[in-house]
């Protein structure tokens, strides 16, 4: 009796002292959560007491420090994105606006000939023509990166698509002297997604290319590993020693004086309906060659049994 006296008196005591040490523990992370919440420190919780559920606690806790420090970053980068945003947005509206009011001014001298209030009025209809591309690019823009902005996907034959973009263009590669090379696949390529969204990306990038390029440009369709790829190629020199990557940023131009033909929204407006699609947009440099490419996912042969194709 005396025996089982002593051993519980003993698993009592180390009971007692296991939840103490824990309680104080506890009590040492609940000083460095208020610390680090307080700004004073930004260091992770760590013990000096191990326990298998202390140890999963801290671990959850510096899980959370992590998302939160992430989470801090991509606030910080948002936010610095918004301001230069801005910052390009304002000088590409000020630009034209400036130039109109010049050109109003110009008008209203009462010894201009016909000639030079046509001239003038040209210049004008052109600027103003500019700020509302710009305008409505940014409109787009916004309303499509927004939380409720909402695609309406669909099954959809991406050759046909592809084909009815470039035919809609034809006139405007013809007229800057460029030679489209197309390579379809023989087979047909069905993916799921939205049809406008996806004549949406094939055109800014077409646009993107008409107005850069000159001579031949590769436009190629294949299926690969239940992906349509699509990959359009170009010879692109004025954009030596560029990181491509950039070409997708908001407002960004190869042209720094911002002087150029397009208002620097169209490929962004490319990748963000890419990235609500659920699909990839990328570019790559090499030499003088730009290569675009786009990714979608594709239904499953099993998936598109007696389903409707649009």
């Amino acid at each position: 009796m005396l025996y089982i006296t002593i051993v519980a008196v003993a698993v009592i005591a180390l009971l007692v002292v296991r939840l103490l040490r824990m309680r104080r523990e506890l009590r040492r992370v609940t000083a460095q959560l208020k610390s680090y919440n307080d700004g004073r420190s930004g260091k992770k919780t760590d013990l000096s007491y191990y326990e298998k559920d202390l140890e999963s606690l801290a671990a959850e806790i510096n899980r959370l420090i992590d998302r939160v420090t992430e989470s801090g970053a991509l606030q910080r980068r948002t936010e610095n994105e918004l301001k230069q945003a801005i910052a390009n947005m304002s000088h590409d509206i000020r630009t034209p606006l400036t130039s109109i009011f010049g050109y109003i001014q110009l008008l209203e001298a009462e010894d201009l000939s016909p000639e030079e209030k046509h001239a003038y009025l040209s210049v004008i209809k052109h600027r103003s023509q500019r700020l509302q591309a710009l305008l409505n690019d940014f409109f787009e823009l916004s309303v499509i990166e927004s939380t409720d902005y909402e695609l309406k996907p669909a099954r959809i034959r991406f050759v046909p698509v592809l084909q009815d973009v470039i035919m809609s263009l034809y006139d405007q590669f013809t007229d800057c002297s460029i030679t489209p090379i197309l390579e379809f696949p023989e087979e047909e390529v069905i993916g799921f997604a939205d049809e406008s969204a996806v004549k949406r990306v094939i055109e800014n990038l077409l646009l993107n290319t008409i107005k850069h390029t000159r001579g031949e440009v590769g436009i190629g369709l294949k299926r690969q590993n239940n992906e349509a790829v699509l990959v359009i190629r170009n010879d692109a020199p004025h954009l030596a020693g560029t990181d491509p990557s950039l070409l997708f940023d908001r407002f960004y131009t190869a042209d720094q004086t911002r002087s150029g033909k397009g208002t620097g929204l169209g490929l962004s407006i490319a990748r963000s309906l890419m990235e609500k699609m659920g699909g990839r947009l990328s570019a790559e440099l090499s030499g003088d060659v730009l290569t675009m490419t786009c990714r979608w996912e594709l239904t499953t042969s099993g998936n598109s049994q007696g389903a409707s194709v649009t």
